[in-house]
């Protein structure tokens, strides 16, 4: 007596057989202590075993869908979850077949840094059974402190506008150079579709404490995206005249947040030589 053609392919319990992170589209897959940069793209690919063939015809089908989630080291969503459908007819040779999926996403420029997931579930549609997995992954970026209020935080003094450069401590400047300053602002209300929309602006206290310079709306960004941004980078710059006297200063930066209507504020000291 014949074996039914079915028993080519040996059914067991669904189930994501592999899950694999790559650089780019096929590529090698990285190792488990890979660490991830905020801005890059990732490629995930994924394998099932145990799904249920259909005969007809002589004709062999699989039909199964799935979903994809990424989440960020505190449960956010980095981006919209992915779905999709193999059916795929098989031949007697695909007998060790399994069938395979791959997704790219990029993690969030503005991502914080942790331990983050990818949430697979897979349903055979003509088994009516589902399966799941999950694959963590790191993301190399600065640990975020959220804030309930509006606060300026890693300020720093810089010998240049080089975001990357080292910061100056003490801050001494000399007359006719340029200052530069950069910090985060964090604790900004985000509206719908995470909106937000913060400014910035700045003066200069003399010797005495009276104000030299001022400029209250030195920049802003307002944006929505996706993912929530958390914190938003600023940049100042003032250009020191070659009569400035030789003496002790203080920067004020002032941010608002226009949604929450909320100020906060910071002074620095620095030094002209």
């Amino acid at each position: 007596m014949a074996a039914p053609a079915s028993g080519l392919f040996a059914q067991s319990k669904l189930a994501v057989s592999s899950m694999n992170l790559h650089q780019y589209e096929d590529g090698p897959v990285l190792a488990a202590s890979y660490e991830f940069l905020p801005g890059e793209t990732a490629w995930f690919g994924c394998r099932m075993s145990g799904f249920k063939i259909e005969t007809k015809d002589e004709d062999r089908f699989v039909k199964l869908s799935w979903d994809v989630t990424v989440t960020d080291a505190v449960g956010v969503l980095i981006e919209k979850p992915r779905s999709g459908r193999i059916e795929d007819q098989l031949q007697p040779e695909d007998k060790n077949w399994q069938p395979k999926f791959l997704a790219s996403f990029q993690v969030p420029p503005f991502a914080i840094g942790g331990v983050y997931k990818i949430q697979v579930t897979v349903e055979d549609e003509l088994a009516g059974t589902q399966a799941a997995r999950t694959l963590e992954f790191a993301v190399r970026a600065p640990a975020f402190r959220p804030a309930d209020t509006l606060v300026v935080r890693n300020f720093r003094f810089l010998a240049k506008e080089d975001e990357d450069g080292v910061p100056l401590r003490p801050a001494v400047y000399r007359q006719g150079g340029m200052l530069w300053a950069r910090f985060d602002i964090a604790g900004h209300k985000l509206g719908e579709n995470n909106r937000f929309d913060v400014s910035y602006g700045l003066a200069v206290l003399g010797p005495d404490g009276k104000q030299l310079f001022a400029q209250p709306e030195a920049a802003g960004e307002a944006k929505e995206s996706f993912y929530p941004q958390r914190w938003v980078p600023g940049v100042l710059s003032l250009s020191l005249d070659a009569n400035v006297a030789k003496a002790a200063y203080t920067l004020v930066v002032t941010v608002r947040d226009k949604l929450a209507d909320q100020t906060a504020e910071l002074r620095e000291a620095f030094q002209v030589e």
